[in-house]
């Protein structure tokens, strides 16, 4: 069943064609070892680097999500953003698809503030539609909540920082990492061949440009988060039953980077672990 489990996924990366990269002329030398080769001017990706990545992803998410941490999706190109709209809500985590506003995690309380902005606003308009205003005040007031909740909206209900980030396309968000890696917090990356894999924590080397790529690695994340939350529901409820309905307090997690070096250090141990068992016969397509 693993086995066929693993096929399965390295059908539906093929298919998407995750494994074209970008223009030879344009890599990141540092992107070498999860390179299969050339053709045509073009670098193709190993699939058995992807695959790997893609289950260390899921893996590292899921016992994140079990442990009672959010996960937040970070994915402002054209191509991800209605690929995030569809799929992170449904599992109940958060995203940023408009624009990622500095200080979005490093001055998160501000961020609250704003979202608080938004609810009385939203408060105003459902309880007499603005008719207390002028047409002036409500005109601004209305631009303002637009704005707001164009921006925000995917994380109005991150009510604390995240457990992880998920970006895809590392060379576009490097506001979002450059936070993530001051406050300490992991990053998993759908990363292309032209970036640097310095900046992710977990990498997963694939095309980053096509849609049918994103869905399938996005779709793929959110399964783990559903089966994270699902361990999640399970485990607080052994933990009430077992303390008399108290529940089990959740052990101090150490802050700073240690978070970033614990995701790192857990994916080059269980790399192997957590390879498909027929991964050596997976053939990277090379066209």
């Amino acid at each position: 069943m693993a086995d066929n489990t693993g096929n399965s996924l390295v059908q539906d990366l093929i298919e998407a064609g995750i494994h074209f990269g970008q223009r030879a002329s344009g890599w990141n030398p540092k992107m070498g070892p999860y390179i299969y080769g050339k053709r045509n001017g073009i670098h193709i990706i190993d699939i058995k680097e992807t695959v790997k990545g893609l289950l260390l992803a899921k893996k590292f998410i899921n016992k994140t999500v079990a442990g009672g941490k959010d996960v937040c999706f970070v994915g402002t190109k054209r191509q991800a953003r209605t690929i995030l709209e569809q799929y992170v809500p449904d599992v109940g985590m958060h995203y940023v698809t408009e624009r990622w506003l500095g200080g979005t995690l490093t001055n998160f309380r501000t961020i609250r503030a704003r979202l608080k902005r938004l609810e009385e606003l939203e408060a105003i308009e459902a309880d007499d539609n603005f008719q207390s205003y002028s047409k002036k005040m409500e005109s601004q007031l209305r631009r303002e909540m637009r704005k707001i909740k164009r921006n925000l909206d995917g994380i109005r209900r991150m009510e604390k920082l995240p457990g992880a980030l998920v970006i895809i396309d590392v060379t576009n968000e490097m506001t979002a990492i450059n936070e993530a890696r001051k406050l300490g917090i992991p990053t998993v990356c759908l990363i292309d061949t032209d970036a640097d894999p310095a900046y992710a924590d977990i990498p997963i080397p694939g095309n980053d440009d096509s849609m049918r790529s994103i869905d399938v690695v996005v779709r793929e994340i959110c399964k783990s988060i559903a089966e994270g939350k699902q361990n999640r529901t399970e485990t607080a409820t052994a933990g009430r039953d077992a303390d008399g309905g108290q529940g089990e307090q959740a052990p101090r997690q150490r802050k700073g980077s240690s978070r970033r070096s614990m995701a790192r250090g857990e994916a080059s141990a269980s790399a192997n672990d957590d390879a498909p068992r027929n991964a050596d016969a997976v053939t990277t397509p090379a066209e």
